[in-house]
């Protein structure tokens, strides 16, 4: 993929979105979005509670123990979808200008993404 323009994504940061496929997939369960890692290779966005794996750690000034630690690891950014809290189930998005700005607006409710 070319590197010249900067791929859009629907989702961002603090977003409530489920996940669609995978280990973890639950399509009643909404979680928040913590980052979203925006390469054009490949896009990925770590959520909160999904994704945990164990880390180990090496003892350092700001954690002096170390050990094992389990941390939030990203997946694809295709395998989640937006949550619709008006309908209570996934949505697609789409883009359109408001007042000179641009907003997302659910395709099922047709509410405003914030």
């Amino acid at each position: 993929m070319s590197t010249r323009f900067k791929p859009k994504f629907n989702i961002k940061k603090g977003d409530t979105v489920v996940v669609i496929t995978g280990d973890d997939k639950d399509l009643k369960k909404p979680r928040k979005v913590l980052e979203v890692i925006v390469d054009a290779e490949k896009p990925r966005v770590v959520i909160e509670g999904v994704n945990i794996v164990t880390k180990h750690t090496k003892p350092s000034a700001s954690n002096t123990k170390g050990g094992i630690v389990k941390i939030e690891a990203p997946i694809a950014i295709s395998n989640v979808m937006l949550w619709d809290a008006k309908k209570g189930e996934p949505t697609k998005a789409k883009r359109t200008r408001e007042n000179g700005k641009l907003v997302r607006i659910s395709k099922k409710s047709g509410e405003v993404i914030k």
